[in-house]
């Protein structure tokens, strides 16, 4: 016999609801570090969070000692970050893509897990840790080319056991003594990655592709995320002065809860797959 609880019925209701509110519309999906979670990388804000200490825009570009603490981080968590495969909820955006329901999706990850999964229409509003950039050129390095740099230059760098990472996918490291930073190796210049730091702003284009996507679109669903990133919640008033249905899917509470149509507190792996079997292909 099968025990049906209270918490079931309750999300059985909601996934009912949200999927009144959605079937027969084209719909635009965002997604928060919450998504990702089920694929071993943490989160910012959900419970059992690290304390996180961000490191803003202003401290890499302008001390040596913050770039150095960040590449060294970064690239003991690197190979750890780049080998997490896309989860149940990943595989369910791309089906609905695939299916003509989702017509695209914007993320504020910077994991590039949607585009692991099979997402086509993917606005990377963050960036993506698959890039590094030079400040002084522009020129772009695959992060995956410029690891194997830093392992050469750096071969007495190895990674923790146990490895905790962090939800951008560093390491809190022990020492950053004896570290060579990676230069730019067309003039020298430095090199940043392909993400937006904090106290950095979106690039105006990508920002204006996210609203695009948006405002195409005849629904919003939002999964993963606290919408504490002011970026969410301007592409959330952009959906509802159009009075489109939005459906919120996020463990805990978010700073938009009482303005959704439908919130599913819940994971987005369990509730995206029930969306994406009960949704009808368009």
């Amino acid at each position: 016999m099968t025990m049906v609880t209270d918490r079931d019925d309750t999300l059985t209701e909601s996934v009912a609801r949200a999927v009144e509110a959605l079937a027969g519309r084209s719909i635009a999906v965002l997604t928060g570090a919450g998504v990702s979670t089920d694929s071993g990388i943490p989160d910012y804000r959900g419970q059992g969070a690290p304390v996180r200490r961000p490191m803003t825009v202003d401290q890499f570009l302008g001390s040596d000692a913050a770039r150095r603490r960040y590449w060294v981080g970064s690239h003991l968590g690197w190979n750890a970050f780049a080998a997490a495969s896309p989860n149940a909820g990943h595989v369910a955006l791309a089906t609905l893509e695939e299916r003509g329901i989702a017509s695209g999706l914007i993320t504020q990850n910077v994991d590039g897990l949607h585009v692991k999964a099979g997402s086509r229409r993917v606005v990377e509003l963050h960036g993506t840790m698959r890039r590094v950039f030079c400040t002084r050129c522009g020129q772009v390095f695959d992060r995956r080319d410029l690891a194997e740099r830093v392992e050469a230059d750096n071969p007495w760098m190895t990674a923790p056991e146990n490895i905790k990472l962090g939800p951008d996918g560093d390491v809190l490291p022990e020492s950053t003594d004896g570290f060579r930073v990676p230069a730019c190796s067309v003039c020298e210049g430095m090199l940043k990655p392909d993400v937006v730091f904090f106290g950095e702003y979106i690039p105006v284009e990508k920002f204006r592709e996210a609203e695009q996507l948006v405002h195409s679109s005849e629904a919003l669903i939002v999964a993963g995320s606290s919408l504490v990133v002011n970026s969410g919640i301007r592409l959330l008033e952009r959906a509802r002065r159009r009075r489109l249905p939005v459906v919120i899917i996020n463990r805990g509470e978010t700073r938009a809860d009482a303005r959704a149509t439908v919130k599913i507190d819940a994971g987005t792996s369990e509730v995206l797959g029930m969306l994406a079997d009960a949704l009808p292909a368009r």
